[in-house]
């Protein structure tokens, strides 16, 4: 994921519009010519993926059922006085920050053991007395009333030391549960401890603390919700699971260009844990490829892995091929075996690094170098497995200028640059042809405010936005398949495997991504996997509760009804998409994205069975919109059904512990006559039996 779209700031531009915005009321209907006859190929289940990357806390505190931070102690435990800051990242902003254990007893009752630590490069000693408890403790906990919390410890010391580990949610004397461990020994030992809290809370605090004689150390601690399912929560993967999402892109992003993914196997508790510079934050190494692969199966998606192409080299790639895909025999397969992983996961898609023309990789290289790279690494890993399907990290020229300066590309301005430095898409298929089946491509794009537009215009112009994102990749790619005609027939495809609208949650950003989805399925000849970032982005979760929010609504209704075996079939019309009369900002390309319908988006395809025609429409005005159909070689039988995906307002949202604000209704659907209702800012899909003898 790239740094600075985060936070980016964007100044405004001017551009003169060649069409003016018409007002359109539910009286005027808009043209829609459905051609089934024309169709492209069939929705892959890859469109809906999704992209997930262990960024601080986004897997951590939403997916992966660990409560603790830094369980592991790779900071020391010290007063706050005494914390030092993380590093810098790459664009000079703070790191991630965590909760951090805190001594109990006095700002010297912790010293850090840095010669015989459990694991890493220290473990906490508390040496105790009996007159005072002495130990640490962490805050900022959130637990559920009722709920169950299992955890343990890796404790060692001397018998002497009374060691104890209470869970307390509130201030009062009875506000807590205490479990008293057996004495400690010379050598580690588990010990279990679990916890039923009598309030809700996010802010209990688990304490570890003893009394008596002589000192007790301990390695590492774990607590999490007794009904996880193999480290992961239950209630957020169940949520993952709704979103049809066919594949999952992991395990990042930017911070795989310095992990080490050998580091993360094995035991957990015997994992160092590692600094990820990218993000400048700690990582507990506590998800490895086998927990990775184990959430894939968890939510019923195929994993799709990228390997580090940053500081990281081809043997290392390879081998990470082994031992995902390779038999129990080999090297590395007999150690996933002695993992407890016996059978090959069997990975199908493979991607080599990620966003290596970024100035914010951690290992960025030249485009010339990288093919070298690229190519050995294709090289080492087919020699390991030659079923898998290589996807290279590609780069448009719309994504390409010089570190601080800022562009609206259009088709024009770009096309100087193909072939060049900033074309590394072209890269790929100049001088890395043969090892790779997909190119993979990521665009984000930042949420505006465009103050003097009207609310009809702003509101068109926010959703399309981000759909003109999409509509250039596809431009683009057009290019490159006069350029290069091999690749239509070797059926090279795209992939984007990233991408965001950063900003607001709610029904209006919901309508835009309607729009991307829309957009991308226009063009299932060659984009044929899309990945979201991320996965844990699609729901509201706390520590104890999750949702789907509206994103995680969008990909849910046109999974359900736009996905695996839907063959989208032309649709046209009389009004084309106009160019926006309010631009703002920078890296918003200059396409027009969307259906000849507007001010509607509009997409129609049939069933896999082909017994069905669905049309999905995106209303982004206020008024309600009339859609008078134009059947071409297909004809309907009968009413239908249709889904509403809508709310009361822009800023409806889905939160936890509030009623839904945005929801998808279902209701009858007449038969078209006169036309189609749409109902003003909402996402509607229409589903119609075909009559078989007329198709």
């Amino acid at each position: 994921m790239r740094h600075g779209l985060m936070l980016a700031a964007c100044i405004g531009w001017t551009m003169a519009a060649s069409t003016a915005v018409t007002a359109v009321t539910a009286a005027t209907p808009v043209k829609v010519a459905v051609d089934g006859a024309s169709r492209a190929a069939p929705v892959t289940k890859y469109e809906y993926g999704m992209f997930i990357e262990p960024i601080g806390g986004l897997v951590a505190r939403t997916l992966w059922a660990e409560m603790l931070d830094d369980r592991k102690f790779y900071y020391p435990v010290v007063a706050p006085a005494f914390d030092q800051p993380p590093p810098l990242n790459a664009e000079g902003r703070p790191g991630v920050s965590y909760r951090k254990w805190r001594p109990i007893g006095g700002d010297t009752a912790v010293t850090m053991d840095t010669k015989v630590p459990y694991v890493g490069t220290q473990s906490p000693v508390v040496a105790v007395d009996a007159a005072v408890r002495k130990g640490f403790s962490q805050s900022g906990i959130g637990v559920a009333k009722g709920k169950r919390y299992d955890g343990y410890l890796l404790l060692a010391g001397d018998p002497g030391a009374k060691v104890e580990v209470a869970l307390v949610w509130g201030p009062g004397p009875n506000d807590r549960q205490v479990v008293a461990l057996p004495a400690p020994g010379g050598d580690w030992r588990r010990a279990e401890i679990g916890f039923t809290p009598a309030a809700d809370t996010a802010d209990a605090r688990l304490e570890i603390t003893g009394l008596g004689s002589g000192s007790f150390r301990v390695g590492a601690v774990s607590l999490m919700p007794a009904d996880n399912i193999r480290g992961w929560r239950a209630d957020t993967t169940a949520i993952a699971r709704s979103l049809n999402s066919g594949m999952w892109r992991l395990p990042g992003g930017n911070f795989l260009s310095d992990w080490d993914w050998h580091g993360a196997i094995g035991p957990r508790d015997k994992r160092a844990p590692m600094f990820d510079h990218a993000w400048s934050a700690m990582q507990p190494n506590d998800i490895g490829m086998d927990e990775w692969l184990d959430l894939t199966r968890i939510i019923g998606v195929e994993p799709y892995v990228t390997v580090n192409a940053g500081l990281g080299d081809a043997n290392s790639a390879a081998e990470e091929v082994e031992y995902l895909n390779g038999p129990a025999t080999s090297t590395w397969g007999a150690r996933r075996a002695a993992n407890g992983h016996p059978e090959p996961y069997g990975v199908k898609f493979w991607n080599i690094g990620n966003e290596p023309y970024g100035w914010w990789q951690i290992g960025k290289t030249s485009l010339d170098y990288f093919m070298i790279k690229h190519n050995a690494f294709a090289e080492a890993m087919r020699a390991v497995d030659p079923t898998i399907t290589l996807i290279g990290s590609g780069a448009m020229p719309d994504q390409g200028h010089p570190r601080g300066t800022k562009e609206n590309a259009s088709l024009e301005s770009v096309g100087p640059k193909f072939g060049t430095e900033w074309d590394w898409t072209g890269g790929l298929l100049a001088k890395a042809w043969g090892n790779f089946d997909g190119i993979s491509e990521h665009w984000y794009d930042q949420p505006e405010v465009r103050p003097n537009a009207p609310a009809d215009a702003e509101l068109m112009e926010y959703a399309r936005s981000p759909s003109n994102q999409v509509r250039m990749k596809a431009e683009q790619w057009k290019i490159y398949q006069q350029r290069f005609p091999a690749m239509k027939d070797k059926k090279t495809f795209l992939a984007i495997d990233e991408y965001a609208y950063f900003g607001e949650v709610n029904l209006k950003s919901a309508l835009a991504y309607s729009m991307v989805l829309q957009e991308m399925l226009r063009h299932t000849d060659f984009l044929t996997m899309g990945a979201f970032t991320t996965g844990a982005s699609t729901m509201d979760s706390t520590p104890t509760d999750a949702v789907l929010n509206t994103t995680g609504q969008v990909f849910k209704l046109y999974g359900e009804h736009f996905g695996a075996g839907v063959t989208p079939v032309s649709v046209q019309g009389d009004a084309p998409q106009p160019e926006p009369r309010f631009p703002v900002g920078y890296n918003h390309p200059k396409v027009r994205a969307g259906s000849p319908t507007y001010p509607l988006d509009v997409i129609a395809g049939l069933a896999p069975d082909g017994k069905t025609l669905r049309i999905g429409v995106v209303n982004p005005t206020f008024t309600p919109q009339s859609v008078k159909l134009d059947l071409k070689s297909l004809a309907l039988k009968g009413a239908g059904r249709k889904w509403v995906l809508s709310g009361a307002s822009l800023k409806a949202q889905n939160k936890v512990g509030a009623p839904a604000g945005v929801t998808i209704t279902e209701g009858s659907a007449p038969r078209p006559g006169t036309g189609l209702i749409v109902q003003p800012i909402s996402t509607t899909v229409f589903e119609f039996p075909v009559d078989p003898a007329k198709r």
